[in-house]
């Protein structure tokens, strides 16, 4: 079998099929996130924001799931997905920067789920801590040069694991729910509705949901960024809607039930994964044990899936000349080698600093969060730019519905940054600026001019952010995790 990358060079590998496909999306987007929204959400909001902020996620991301699936059909020929689209609507450096912000998102999304792991295991080893003691970055450790010799043995075969998992993780999810709506208390639930005074005005309250709930959705493009190994451009598109679908009514769930079972200050006051201590005071010390149990197998899916994806986009950037060729290298197995000993070293280096911080799994998804806004935003105004240009439409074909799902796609990826907050996105800016140096040997190897003239002000200002971002660190204003 073959699989075409944006060059059209191949590679012999496996095809993925809408079953697959549809598991990696679920499985990107399924990990940790789920076991700790009751306490994430209720920590600065009420049921009332929560519900607000759920309304605002689904709209925005079933514009963006929608989006992914429409430019999957309209531009077959671009297989990596976020990256891809970037660079083909904004220029070489805009497209560069989508893939290292993919890419940093995705391996220090895995470090979070390290610590989550281990965290969990706790319950049971209480030498594990909360996931970030010695034994726990040991254990860590372990389990990933465990899954970085599974995705070496091939692609393929690591999607059909991921299947597996994924299957298993819906188990405690469903037992979950079903537990919780028994006991569900509308009283209670309409009791917090707008959250107490400390919490804040209701805009700052779904400002506050705002990464959480984009943090359990990063993963709904897993589809378009394997769209070059799938066996059809149409399970791409598939996989992404369901995937999306099948994720929104999990979490609304999860973290709406929570908010009538259990009050916001004692929700917010849980250890995470804080669905153990919900579904603990449901049906007793069993629930706790399942759900610890739960968060094992689901993160562990979903560490399988983000490592083949961290791996995959430097391998196809790398392969267009958007990234250095070295990246490009792959195994017999057609498994992109090179990128995954990179990134998987880097994931190494931050189990150890997550060591030495004492760095929580909330602080590391929050960071992780904010790297992906670059490629999110880039892709919904890609979408935009075609409909509004009519680039890969039929003459006289209606642009409407497009037009309108990028542009909601854009303007919640721009409404994502600004809920960020200037913190995170200057920390980001200063894992954002060696990225340069990388781009810009890309380039000379290919005998490139390194930048145009809007593209020196961009890295120009993105030094300078990175720079008072350091600054900031070494003040103490700001903290690195």
């Amino acid at each position: 079998m073959t699989a075409t990358t944006m060059e059209g060079h191949t590679s012999k590998t496996g095809k993925l099929g809408l079953l697959s496909l549809t598991a990696l999306v679920i499985g990107s987007m399924i990990g940790g996130g789920v076991f700790s929204l009751p306490q994430n959400m209720a920590a600065g909001a009420g049921a009332g924001a929560a519900l607000i902020g759920w309304a605002i996620t689904g709209v925005g991301m079933l514009a963006l799931a929608l989006v992914y699936q429409e430019l999957a059909n309209r531009k077959p020929a671009l297989d990596a997905g976020p990256y891809a689209y970037a660079k083909a609507g904004f220029g070489d450096f805009v497209g560069f920067n989508s893939a290292w912000g993919y890419w940093l998102s995705a391996w220090i999304g895995n470090v979070s789920y390290a610590v989550l792991i281990f965290g969990a295991l706790g319950y049971f080893y209480p030498v594990f801590g909360e996931g970030n003691s010695w034994q726990a970055i040991l254990g860590a450790s372990i389990v990933l040069w465990t899954v970085h010799g599974l995705i070496l043995s091939g692609i393929r075969q690591a999607a059909l694991a991921n299947v597996v998992t994924t299957l298993a993780k819906l188990v405690p999810i469903i037992v979950f729910i079903l537990a919780v709506a028994t006991v569900f208390q509308f009283q209670q639930f309409r009791g917090d509705f707008w959250g107490t005074p400390s919490l804040g005005a209701i805009f700052d309250q779904v400002k506050s949901t705002m990464l959480v709930t984009l943090w359990v959705f990063i993963g709904v493009e897993g589809a378009s960024v394997f769209s070059a190994r799938a066996r059809s451009k149409s399970d791409v598109g598939r996989s992404t809607v369901i995937g999306f679908l099948a994720a929104l009514a999990v979490y609304m769930l999860v973290s709406l039930l929570s908010m009538g079972a259990m009050s916001q200050a004692d929700l917010a006051s849980l250890k995470n994964p804080s669905m153990a201590g919900v579904l603990e005071q449901v049906v007793g010390p069993w629930g706790s044990a399942l759900v610890s149990i739960g968060v094992v197998i689901s993160v562990g899916g979903a560490f399988l899936s983000w490592t083949l994806l961290a791996a995959e986009i430097p391998f196809v950037a790398a392969k267009d000349g958007t990234m250095p060729r070295f990246l490009a290298g792959e195994n017999a197995k057609g498994s992109p080698a090179t990128s995954l000993w990179i990134t998987n070293g880097f994931v190494q280096i931050f189990l150890i600093v997550a060591y030495y911080y004492q760095s929580t799994y909330q602080a590391l998804f929050y960071i992780a969060s904010t790297a992906i806004l670059v490629p999110y935003v880039f892709s919904g105004a890609y979408a935009l730019k075609l409909a509004l240009s009519g680039e890969a439409y039929r003459a006289g074909e209606s642009r409407m519905r497009d037009v309108v799902l990028g542009l909601i796609a854009t303007l919640y990826g721009a409404w994502l940054v600004y809920a960020a907050g200037p913190a995170y996105l200057l920390m980001c800016a200063l894992l954002y600026a060696p990225g340069i140096l990388l781009y810009w040997f890309a380039r000379r190897e290919r005998s490139l001019p390194a930048f145009r003239p809007l593209e020196v002000a961009l890295a120009v200002g993105l030094v300078a952010a990175a720079i008072v971002a350091a600054f900031m660190m070494y003040r103490g204003a700001i903290s690195p995790l």
